[in-house]
C-alpha cells in the first residue's frame, strides 16, 4: 500500500503582503513629509534672516510646523513686523496666523489671520485694521509669483493723526484685492495688474465731499509698471528705484457708486523729482448736486466740455450713460488743478 501524496501547504505571504506594503508606504510618506517639514523650517529661518538683513525684523511667536499627513501648516500665535526702512520705526502687530499648503500643491498657499492688526507709522500716526474674517491666497510657480488674492469680511480701518482729536474710520461690508503679473507686459517692464472691489463702504472724506449719506461701492482696475522695484519691500529705497525707473500707475477703470451718485475715472499717476504725486485723471459724474457744500448743477457739464473733460469716444459713452464730464484733474508741482484752474488746496506732500 503506497503512501498518500502529501498535502502542499500554501504560504501566508499574500495574506500579509497588503499590510506590509501599506506599512512601507506609510513609513515612506512619513519620511517624505518629515523632510518637507524640515525644509519649510529651514526656508523660514533663512527668509527671516534675509529680511533682517534688509532692515525688516519678523517675529512669529510660538511658531510650529504641522499638518501631517497631507498638509504643511505654519502657525504663529502672533505675528510682528518691525522695520527701520522708513527712517522712523514702523511696527505692525497681528494676531494668530496660519499658512497652509497641500503637499501635492505646495505652490498654492492659503493664509488666515485673526485681527486686529495694529500699526505704528512714521510721524506718530497710528492705524488699526480689524475684520470679521480674512482669507488670502498666493499662487507660486516655483519661486515665481502667479497671483495673489485677499478677501476681507467687514473690514474696519481706523487712522489716528498726532494732534488731531478724532480718528478717521473707513469701513466696508466686504473688500477684495487681486494682484497678478500682466500677461503681455510683465516680461518687458514688470507690470502687475491690480483689482480692488469694495462693497458698502463708509469713508468720512468722501462723505464730506458728496454728503448724501449712502454707502459707497468701489470698483478699481489699474496696472503698476516697474513693479519689480518692490520685490524687496515697500520703503523709500524701493519707491525711489521705482520712480527713477519710470514707474507708472495706470488707472484703467475707477467706478464709484454712492446712492444716486456715480463717478467714472481713468488716468495715470507717478512721482515727480520731489517725490510728490503727479499725473492726470479724467472723470465724469452723475447724480451730484453739491461737492463739499458747493452747488454744481449744470455747471459741471459746462466746465467739462469747455475745459476738455469730454474727449473722443469716452465722452460719447459717458454722455450716453448720463454722465457729465469734469475738467481734467492734474497733479503738477505739488498743486492740484481742475483744467487750468488751480484749486485752493494745501500743497501735496512728498510720499517719502
Amino acid at each position: 500500500m503506497s503512501d498518500p501524496t502529501p498535502v502542499r501547504r500554501h504560504g501566508r505571504f499574500w495574506l500579509y503582503a497588503p499590510f506590509v506594503l501599506l506599512a512601507l508606504l506609510a513609513a515612506g510618506w512619513s519620511a517624505i513629509w518629515g523632510f518637507a517639514r524640515s525644509r519649510v523650517d529651514q526656508e523660514l529661518d533663512a527668509g527671516i534672516a534675509r529680511e533682517a538683513g534688509a532692515g525688516r525684523n519678523w517675529t512669529c511667536r510660538e511658531r510650529s510646523v504641522g499638518g501631517y499627513p497631507f498638509r504643511i501648516e505654519v502657525r504663529c500665535a502672533s505675528l510682528t513686523l518691525t522695520s527701520s526702512r522708513w527712517g522712523d520705526e514702523v511696527k505692525v502687530d497681528a494676531g494668530p496666523a496660519v499658512a497652509v499648503a497641500q503637499v501635492w500643491t505646495p505652490g498654492h498657499i492659503i493664509l488666515q489671520m485673526t485681527g486686529p492688526m495694529l500699526a505704528s507709522l512714521p510721524q506718530g500716526r497710528k492705524a488699526a485694521l480689524d475684520w470679521k474674517e480674512l482669507a488670502a491666497s498666493l499662487h507660486l510657480s516655483g519661486l515665481a509669483f502667479e497671483r495673489f488674492s485677499l478677501v476681507l469680511g467687514e473690514p474696519v480701518l481706523t487712522v489716528t493723526e498726532p494732534g488731531q482729536g478724532a480718528a478717521e474710520t473707513w469701513r466696508a461690508s466686504a473688500t477684495e484685492v487681486h494682484l497678478r503679473p500682466n500677461p503681455q507686459r510683465f516680461a518687458s517692464d514688470g507690470t502687475v495688474d491690480l483689482a480692488v472691489n469694495a462693497k458698502g463702504g463708509v469713508l468720512p472724506a468722501l462723505e464730506a465731499l458728496v454728503g448724501n449719506g449712502q454707502l459707497a461701492d468701489l470698483d478699481l482696475q489699474a496696472s503698476l509698471s516697474r513693479a519689480l522695484s518692490f520685490r524687496r519691500g515697500f520703503n523709500p529705497d524701493a519707491l525711489e528705484a521705482w520712480r527713477t525707473a519710470g514707474g507708472l500707475v495706470d488707472v484703467t477703470k475707477l467706478v464709484l457708486v454712492k446712492g444716486p451718485t456715480r463717478l467714472e475715472a481713468s488716468g495715470q499717476l507717478a512721482l515727480d523729482e520731489a517725490h510728490r504725486p503727479a499725473g492726470k485723471v479724467v472723470a465724469a459724474v452723475a447724480g451730484i448736486d453739491r461737492i463739499a457744500g458747493i452747488k454744481v448743477g449744470g455747471l459741471t457739464a459746462g466746465l467739462g466740455a469747455l475745459l476738455g473733460g469730454r474727449t473722443g469716444d469716452s465722452g460719447q459713452s459717458n454722455t450716453a450713460a448720463g454722465l457729465s464730464p469734469l475738467p481734467p484733474l492734474v497733479l503738477r508741482e505739488g498743486r492740484v488743478f481742475l483744467g487750468p484752474l488751480r484749486l485752493p488746496l494745501q500743497p501735496l506732500q512728498p510720499v517719502y
